[in-house]
């Protein structure tokens, strides 16, 4: 914690000399190349905790126990370009480092830890221009994700139009991403003669997805937003050191197998009341079908109460519910003669609850803790359950440098 307080500090002043730097510069031309101006600044980091007894990697019995810390670093930068359109530039560094007990089950034999260790490293580069005359943005970014079996490049390209009093947005965004899985199959089934599937192979997999939002402010209380966003995945889709036993008298193993297609569709809509001055309220629902035969339902609620000008206490509560993708069965259920079979406790049947309170502390005139750009915190906690036992829980601390 004192490490990252301190990291925060470094930060502040950097961005206080930032300003002052800029203050003293003077236009001598009719145009002059603007310096970036650094518009805000994000730390997020977040402990996440898990426990159940439905580990994939197990055939779908087996300690699910898990640990995560992640953080992530957003900046965003701009300036006016010769045609004073606004210019965003944005960069975003994540880090997780984590623990997973039923990943030493792959291999139980090079077990050197309590649990299997590994690291998630996701920076990615954003960039949009405004043109306030047209009341239009456009922008563009790229990303890329890595850790030990796994690797991603991503893109993105997106078109806001809004009205000329803001009250109605549109937007329209697409993206695309391009995985390479390596192959690590159960240690009893690496000298399995499948010709698809050979230990340290690298497989592809690519994910598209368009999202459409259509935002509109129905009166100075109330705020509502359409959402669609359709995938489509094409590849290795299946996690193939997660073991499957099946129903014969051997209890036959093998590695899990499903499509290498998968159609998604989620439509949302969410919803913010301001109820006089100090309450807000803030909903939202979403349908979910894909198909592999799961349909889902998402709810959540979240009030939030101001205590003053510059703090506020959330309440968020979620819930979920979903029904069996058709290619699951519980551990051995399946059938020799099933073409895809998986045990993994996601694609089942279940509902599940979420729970949490966050507060939060905003000061954009003199600073947080006589710091002058560091103008909010925020404190969250979520506690997760779903009724075939995993339970987890999230902390969350996340500041904002303006």
């Amino acid at each position: 914690m004192k490490k990252r307080l301190i990291t925060a500090s470094f930060l502040a002043f950097l961005l206080s000399n930032q300003t002052k730097a800029q203050d003293t510069t003077s236009d001598s031309t009719a145009y002059k190349k603007q310096k970036l101006k650094i518009e805000e600044v994000n730390f997020i980091s977040s402990y996440y905790s898990q426990d159940g007894n439905n580990s994939a990697v197990t055939g779908g019995l087996g300690t699910e126990k898990l640990t995560d810390i992640a953080t992530t670093l957003d900046i965003k930068v701009s300036r006016r370009d010769k045609k004073n359109r606004k210019q965003l530039y944005g960069f975003e560094l994540g880090v997780d480092s984590y623990s997973s007990a039923s990943s030493d089950k792959i291999d139980p034999n090079t077990v050197t830890s309590a649990s299997y260790q590994d690291m998630r490293v996701y920076p990615s580069l954003n960039f949009s221009v405004e043109n306030e005359e047209k009341r239009q943005i456009v922008s563009t970014g790229v990303s890329a994700s890595a850790e030990f079996d796994y690797f991603s490049l991503g893109a993105n390209v997106g078109f806001t139009k809004y009205s000329k009093n803001k009250n109605t947005e549109f937007n329209i965004k697409g993206m695309a991403f391009f995985d390479t899985w390596k192959v690590i199959l159960p240690i009893e089934l690496r000298n399995n003669p499948d010709p698809n599937y050979k230990q340290g192979d690298s497989k592809p997999r690519t994910s598209y997805n368009l999202g459409l939002t259509l935002s509109q402010i129905i009166n100075k209380n109330f705020q509502m937003a359409f959402l669609v966003d359709a995938g489509y995945q094409q590849g290795l889709l299946a996690t193939k050191f997660n073991r499957v036993y099946f129903n014969d008298v051997a209890a036959t193993v093998k590695s899990e197998n499903l499509p290498d297609t998968r159609f998604k569709l989620p439509i949302g809509l969410r919803s913010s009341y301001f109820l006089g001055d100090n309450i807000i309220l803030r909903s939202f629902y979403r349908y979910y079908w894909d198909n592999w035969n799961i349909n889902s339902h998402t709810i959540s609620f979240e009030p939030t109460l101001k205590l003053s000008a510059f703090s506020s206490i959330s309440i968020p509560y979620r819930f979920y519910t979903q029904n069996a993708a058709k290619y699951f069965q519980p551990i051995f259920q399946h059938d020799l003669g099933d073409e895809y079979f998986t045990s993994d406790y996601d694609l089942s049947a279940f509902s599940s609850n979420m729970i949490g309170i966050g507060y939060k502390i905003i000061d954009h005139n003199k600073g947080l803790f006589h710091a002058k750009h560091f103008n909010s915190l925020e404190l969250r906690y979520g506690f997760y359950h779903r009724n075939n036992g995993l339970e987890s829980h999230i902390l969350t601390l996340a500041m904002k440098f303006k």
